[in-house]
């Protein structure tokens, strides 16, 4: 195991940055009729791959993440010119020649229908286009696996919102056995998150999803401790719902750590794991940072051999350039890779699931920051795009609708965006007590979301659950809501009951009632906890007054806090401080453009040389490194980062293990500018010893906890010196808060993955 939480949520906590490319792509003086493969060879005088890739990325809606990666169009003119050439290119050319040909694209291609290629080959994408438009979705199906991955993503670049609505609108794949997925249904995804793995904060918020009648896709909790031991425990508090209701077969669970845990875990206890997980990248590059490859992949597939449930995973356009692995090409294609790469895992599931593949994604649209994209509007058409993307593949295309406190989308835009992209019917969304994830600190879909999205969309539940729903009386048989809908205490209840409590109904309550408050009424009071949905507002769609306001508070402290910077007092609170500072030139260029927080600059290299020059051959095993990332706030707080750094250096000492004496404070820095840290460290240790650099760093705002994380990289000094230090030989301590992982535990816990990792 290479971490300690998902990598997925490592890469949209946004603090590891990016490696950039930039640039903006012109395209002029196009000529009539002529395609990209024509223009490219007579602008160049051959074929030239990175144009290809530029016109290809040039032909996209505006986003800031194809800009970094330098395939943005630099104006609309360049743009439109874009799309012409694109509109007359062949299917069979673009087939033929890969944006990127790498493993994945070999095993996407293998993916691919030949017979159906064979008959959309000689198309133009134009044609394509007025196609999917104008045809039935039982045409469509006929032709549609004819196209690799990268034509599928081609096809978004072409079409306005409208378009991609008009298609979305006439195609769907659902699940084996449901309606999930299916025309006029929408699922949700509960997402029971708690900052400390608590298995009762977990199962409550279950208790609060069912009291909406809310939750039929899978139960999927995000672990913050991915260990093996942790991640069976999240897995039994998610089984102990299912089989007490007598769910099985009727709702999954799934802990998102990493596959590699999972599967271990299912070897030597199948009953524990229901579904299985993992995130996906687009290009080799990028899916090494998850610790994963294609060969890795297959083989989980068929682990799931005889099982009802297959695989479900996780995208996000931007994921593959903010971990250093676009490989050049546009974040819509190589989402839409994504999607081939599921395609292909789904086929293997096909043959070895007694019922066909049980298998999803869902799409964490606006999960990473700014550097992606920033405003409602791009969320609305990342979402619409990658629906499409993965429809056209045959996969149960689910969507989280969801924005960063460092984005441009308020709590109220997420209504306007939902809104807006609920008419192309994905198959799933998440579904959280409130928009506010009190784990991850991002903003999504809350279960009373869900509730709204059904009266103003006539969507429906998944008949399996509707009928639980009715069972537990949170629904009465005409399909309306009781007096115990948004009562989780009732939920309780009928839990007890069904796991055989003999107890009065009456008992029972006054219990679940206690139980609510230790967990809500601590959270609102304290910030320790989790907040659970209860009741309603003026409408049953609505969030209860308390609880709004006290969302509403957070979200405003979390902007606040996004902001901070180190003060002259902190800093001077640090014993032996050494102070750092990455090519940021403020806070608004750190937020807007990632990049530069993760790169030292010339000053502070040459004081870290000076450091490393002072040790005299005598690198120590253990580098202290403290950044603001993105929460100044919780790294000055007097009961987090200085306790945590007493504890670190008393177990570090009882461990055999020596530290410098300075502790670098970064402003403005992310993960990677710890990585630069070492690097320039350890660049002339023993090569053959292994050095460690211990990184303190801000997580996102939001949860009201102020909480930061640890990274840990511990490689060999010559790892170091070749600069190969990345996420994926990374792991981390995350949640650590005076309410969630005290300082002094987590200092432990940090020195015990140091042993194992440096071999001690």
């Amino acid at each position: 195991m290479k971490r300690l939480i998902l990598i997925a949520a490592l890469f949209c906590f946004g603090l590891f940055g990016f490696s950039t490319y930039s640039g903006a792509v012109t395209i002029k003086d196009v000529k009539p009729g002529e395609d990209v493969f024509k223009y490219v060879t007579r602008v160049k005088g051959s074929f030239d791959q990175k144009l290809y890739q530029q016109v290809i990325g040039a032909a996209n809606a505006f986003k800031e993440g194809d800009k970094t990666i330098g395939v943005a169009a630099d104006n609309e003119a360049s743009r439109e010119n874009a799309r012409k050439l694109l509109a007359n290119t062949k299917i069979k050319d673009i087939t033929s020649h890969p944006l990127l040909n790498d493993d994945l694209y070999k095993f996407i291609a293998k993916s691919t229908n030949t017979a159906q290629y064979n008959k959309i080959k000689d198309w133009t994408m134009g044609q394509m286009k007025t196609f999917l438009l104008t045809k039935s979705e039982s045409q469509i199906k006929a032709v549609m696996f004819g196209m690799n991955s990268e034509v599928v993503g081609c096809l978004p670049k072409l079409m306005s919102n409208q378009e991609l609505i008009a298609v979305n609108k006439k195609i769907f794949n659902p699940l084996p056995g449901t309606k999930i997925g299916a025309k006029g249904y929408m699922g949700a995804r509960i997402q029971p998150n708690s900052p400390t793995d608590d298995p009762e904060e977990i199962q409550w918020q279950v208790f609060s999803a069912f009291s909406y009648a809310v939750g039929d896709l899978v139960l999927g909790t995000n672990p913050v401790d991915g260990t093996k031991e942790q991640t069976a425990n999240v897995e039994a508090a998610l089984k102990g719902v299912v089989d007490a209701f007598k769910l099985n077969g009727v709702i999954p669970w799934c802990v998102l750590a990493h596959v590699d845990v999972q599967r271990e875990i299912f070897n030597e206890n199948p009953e524990l794991v229901n579904m299985m997980f993992q995130s996906l990248a687009g290009t080799d590059v990028a899916n090494k940072t998850f610790d994963i490859t294609v060969a890795k992949m297959v083989d989980h597939a068929k682990s799931r051999a005889g099982q009802q449930y297959g695989l479900y995973y996780e995208t996000g356009q931007g994921s593959d350039f903010t971990n250093g692995g676009a490989e050049g090409v546009d974040m819509v294609v190589l989402e839409s890779r994504k999607y081939g790469f599921a395609r292909g895992l789904s086929q293997i599931l096909a043959e070895v699931q007694p019922s066909g593949a049980y298998s999803h994604f869902n799409d964490v649209a606006g999960f990473i920051g700014p550097e992606v994209f920033r405003t409602r509007d791009q969320l609305v058409r990342c979402t619409l795009e990658d629906i499409l993307m993965g429809k056209l593949q045959g996969l149960t295309a689910g969507l989280d609708i969801c924005s960063t406190l460092h984005m441009s989308v308020s709590l109220d835009d997420l209504d306007w965006c939902i809104d807006q992209i609920m008419p192309a019917n994905p198959a799933y969304l998440m579904a959280l007590p409130t928009k506010n994830d009190p784990m991850l600190s991002y903003l999504t879909t809350a279960y009373q979301d869900h509730v709204r999205i059904r009266d103003k969309f006539g969507y429906k539940v998944n008949d399996a659950m509707w009928t639980f729903f009715k069972r537990i009386q949170v629904i009465d048989k005409n399909g309306k809501p009781t007096k115990h809908f948004g009562d989780p205490v009732w939920v309780y209840y009928q839990y007890q009951v069904a796991k055989g409590d003999k107890r009065s109904q009456q008992a029972i309550m006054a219990e679940g009632k206690k139980k609510f408050d230790e967990i809500h009424t601590t959270w609102l009071k304290t910030g320790n906890k989790v907040p659970l949905a209860s009741g309603y507002g003026k409408n049953i769609w609505d969030l209860n007054p308390e609880l709004d306001k006290k969302i509403r508070e957070l979200y405003a402290d979390a902007k606040k806090a996004i902001w901070a910077e180190f003060t002259p007092a902190f800093i001077k609170s640090v014993p032996d401080s050494l102070q750092l500072a990455t090519l940021s030139k403020d806070r608004e260029n750190y937020i807007v453009h990632p990049d530069t927080g993760e790169q030292l600059n010339q000053q502070s290299v040459a004081t870290l040389q000076k450091l490393r020059d002072s040790w005299q051959g005598k690198a120590p095993d253990v580098q202290i490194v403290i950044s603001d990332g993105l929460n100044a706030n919780s790294i000055m707080a007097p009961e987090h980062t200085v306790p945590y750094i007493t504890a670190l250096r008393k177990e570090l000492q009882a461990a055999g293990l020596t530290a410098d004496k300075k502790n670098i404070i970064i402003t403005s820095g992310r993960v990677r500018a710890g990585y630069m840290v070492g690097d320039v460290l350890f660049d002339k240790a023993d090569p053959n010893k292994p050095r460690a650099v211990v990184h303190i760093i801000g997580e996102r705002p939001g949860t009201g906890q102020n909480a930061f994380s640890v990274y840990i990289a511990a490689p060999k000094a010559k790892v170091w010196a070749e600069k190969k230090v990345d996420h994926d030989i990374v792991k981390v301590v995350s949640g650590i808060s005076k309410q969630a992982t005290k300082p002094e535990d987590a200092a432990k816990q940090t020195v015990r993955l140091l042993k194992g990792m440096m071999k001690i």
